[in-house]
């Protein structure tokens, strides 16, 4: 839903004057990210703020390294006005990673360009969730070196039981990882940081990743399917993730859909995971040569289909089964306007994509599907650190405030 600014009450208190300037300066650094560079004149025009407002909190938002004045406009009557933009230069935003074989950072700047990237192969399952921890923590400096902005926030995608609120991952069987204190750990290891490190499922951030990859407005719907060791799912309904009660929603990878399935890493079986995670694909069609990571495994796979590999294409064949299955149950129960198939599902599009979508049919009990496309994700294995700078750049959005001026303090404005 469009932001519209908010006018104060005549003779409202000071708290109600700051509280309506931070909805404003957010309704303007929203209306730049949502529709482009502006001049001041046409902000005020299109968020109805009066020019002299607009003025006012374009200021502040230069001065907290948030906006910037571009080229002048060109103009057939009046004077000519300069170019509002996003700034590129001051703040940027870290996705991290830990999942089972790497760890991966992303950041991003304020207009959403990547600024760095860093992936490194990593045996995590096999190590102790404190030496993975340490290692994430050196993967993040690595990252920032170089990096002249500062960093408005770290978001960490963990496979598994996250509760976001307390930093904590509950269990990630994947992994071999019960009660992990991730957020205090990362926070200590970075020097205890102006800025917050927060904690969230990998398939929630990449579902939010692929809101703006797929075009959708902010209020659309989607449900992720991504696969990696496991399978996990983010579900957004009318743009907004769905938590559930005590926020462990999504954890599709554990529906049971076969009795007589392969015992999962929950110490259940029949899961969903067990039966199209990566792992069950690499157990039907084993490796040639010794253990590469999870890009190569995935390019040498789809060699191998290529070729008319017998053994890789039957347990292709049996993975789009499976999918299918618990592709149907999750279109009936949401009816979603796209079902997203993200992480190596999304590499082994070649050999799924026809088949899934006319099985699907026979599993969808609302006609045609129920009107859900059914598309692959072009963001590979980046959607959870993309998601996850993307929220830590929401949050600015949201209240431009959080962001301390960049050299000097703000001077106090009247006009709100």
């Amino acid at each position: 839903m469009k932001s519209r600014p908010t006018r104060p009450r005549t003779g409202g208190s000071t708290a109600d004057q700051v509280t309506v300037r931070r909805h404003n300066l957010s309704v303007v650094l929203s209306h730049l990210r949502d529709h482009g560079p502006r001049s001041r004149a046409r902000l005020a025009e299109e968020t109805g703020l009066n020019k002299a407002t607009v003025s006012s909190l374009v200021a502040e938002l230069v001065d907290r390294g948030l906006v910037g004045e571009g080229e002048t406009e060109r103009a057939t009557v009046g004077r000519p006005g300069q170019i509002i933009r996003l700034d590129g230069e001051h703040v940027v935003a870290v996705g991290a990673e830990v999942n089972v074989g790497y760890l991966s950072v992303l950041v991003l700047n304020l207009r959403g360009q990547v600024v760095a990237r860093q992936r490194v192969a990593l045996d995590t399952a096999a190590l102790e969730p404190a030496l993975v921890l340490a290692r994430l923590g050196r993967l993040l400096d690595s990252a920032l070196v170089g990096v002249a902005a500062r960093p408005v926030g770290v978001a960490i995608a963990v496979p598994g039981l996250v509760e976001v609120d307390t930093g904590v991952v509950r269990a990630a069987p994947n992994l071999g990882w019960t009660d992990v204190p991730v957020v205090a750990e990362i926070t200590r290891l970075l020097g205890e940081p102006p800025y917050p490190v927060l904690l969230d499922n990998e398939a929630n951030l990449a579902a939010l990743a692929e809101v703006e990859a797929q075009g959708l407005d902010r209020g659309g719907d989607l449900v992720l399917i991504t696969g990696t060791a496991g399978v996990g799912g983010g579900i957004v309904v009318g743009g907004r993730l769905l938590r559930g009660a005590d926020g462990f929603a999504g954890e599709v990878g554990h529906m049971r859909v076969r009795a007589d399935g392969p015992p999962c890493g929950c110490g259940r079986t029949g899961c969903w995971e067990a039966a199209v995670g990566l792992n069950a694909l690499l157990a039907a069609a084993p490796e040639d040569g010794p253990p590469q990571d999870l890009e190569r495994r995935l390019a040498e796979i789809g060699d191998r289909a290529a070729a008319g590999d017998a053994r890789v294409l039957a347990a292709i064949a049996d993975v789009d089964r499976w999918l299918t299955v618990g592709a149907g149950i999750l279109v009936n129960v949401f009816n979603p306007h796209l079902l997203v198939l993200g992480g190596y599902f999304a590499a082994l599009r070649p050999w799924l994509a026809g088949s899934l979508r006319d099985e699907l049919r026979g599993h969808a009990f609302a006609r045609d599907i129920g009107g859900t496309r059914v598309v692959f994700s072009s963001l590979g294995f980046t959607g959870p650190v993309r998601g996850g700078a993307s929220q830590i750049l929401d949050r600015v959005f949201r209240d431009p405030v959080l962001v301390e001026p960049v050299d000097k303090p703000l001077a106090q404005e009247e006009i709100v």
